[in-house]
């Protein structure tokens, strides 16, 4: 059972960051997602909130354009939580929008229009595209929510979004460029002296494949170092929240035995309820054991 978290220390900026926190590399992925033909990057105004949370909430890049308000993430893990983060964002980006206005006025104080978009490229399957909204967070559900807010999640692993890829060349670059890393640190013996220093040079290898064929070369030339410490974050990011889904599901299984055992339901019966879980008999032998053991210090 893992034990351990993976430290994630504080940084500025992503690598998905890095690439789109500028209005030209912005544009080309409005317009692909859009399928518009915009082409004055000069009309975007970024407004993304530095580097710092909002009750815990970082955005990746925010942006006014075509009277629209854009919020853009790169997760890499799913996160049905999206909305309601990206309503405590949206109101914090709205307040410093419209601090000057007068919203006591007579007349309608007018806001860009707000889109949400989540560019997914974590290793569990998602469709090319899913929606999550915030009703379904409300506790008591209802046909006519006073209040909603959609976030559309845009699946950017190799293979997926063709259409999308091919429009915007820096996101398909991007998601190569993610193949190539996970690739090459799948490769790393499991017995390895050095899992950091394996990890750095599967990434500096795939950064080099990229520059040799000529994917974002000036950019990872200019680069290198940044994105091969960000991408080792990142990467360890990724693990440290499938550990904590992890063991949030076996402190669930462990409820569940400890439960079933004091209602006399037998183990057999408890162990294929725990396999939905999607847990290994491994683990779930070792959950038994600690009941057990549990069970056998309250013997007198």
């Amino acid at each position: 059972m893992p034990t351990n978290s993976i430290s994630n220390p504080k940084y500025k900026d992503s690598v998905f960051r890095m690439l789109f926190n500028n209005k030209k590399e912005l544009l080309s992925l409005y317009n692909a997602i859009n399928g518009s033909h915009h082409d004055n990057p000069d009309d975007i105004t970024i407004n993304t909130i530095g580097d710092s949370t909002f009750l815990k909430v970082k955005n990746d890049v925010s942006f006014i354009f075509n009277y629209e308000l854009n919020v853009f993430e790169h997760q890499s893990t799913p996160c049905p939580n999206m909305p309601l983060r990206d309503l405590f964002y949206v109101a914090k980006l709205l307040k410093k929008i419209t601090q000057e206005d007068d919203l006591y006025s007579s007349k309608p104080v007018k806001i860009p229009t707000p889109k949400f978009y989540v560019f997914y490229n974590g290793t569990e399957p998602l469709p090319d595209e899913k929606i999550y909204r915030l009703s379904e967070q409300f506790e008591k559900q209802t046909d006519t929510p006073d209040i909603e807010l959609t976030v559309t999640v845009l699946n950017i692993n190799e293979g997926n979004n063709l259409k999308l890829m091919e429009a915007c060349d820096t996101l398909k670059s991007y998601s190569i460029f993610v193949a190539l890393v996970r690739k090459y640190i799948k490769e790393i013996p499991k017995d390895t002296d050095d899992k950091e220093e394996e990890i750095k040079a599967a990434i500096n290898h795939a950064i080099q494949d990229c520059i040799d064929q000529n994917i974002l070369k000036a950019f990872f030339e200019k680069h290198r170092g940044e994105v091969r410490d960000m991408t080792y974050w990142d990467y360890n990011e990724e693990l440290h929240n499938k550990t904590i889904a992890t063991e949030a599901t076996e402190k669930a299984a462990l409820e569940m035995i400890r439960f079933d055992q004091e209602e006399g339901i037998s183990k057999e019966k408890t162990r294929l309820r725990i396999k939905r879980f999607g847990l290994s008999d491994g683990t779930i032998d070792e959950l038994f054991a600690q009941v057990d053991a549990e069970n056998a210090t309250l013997v007198p």
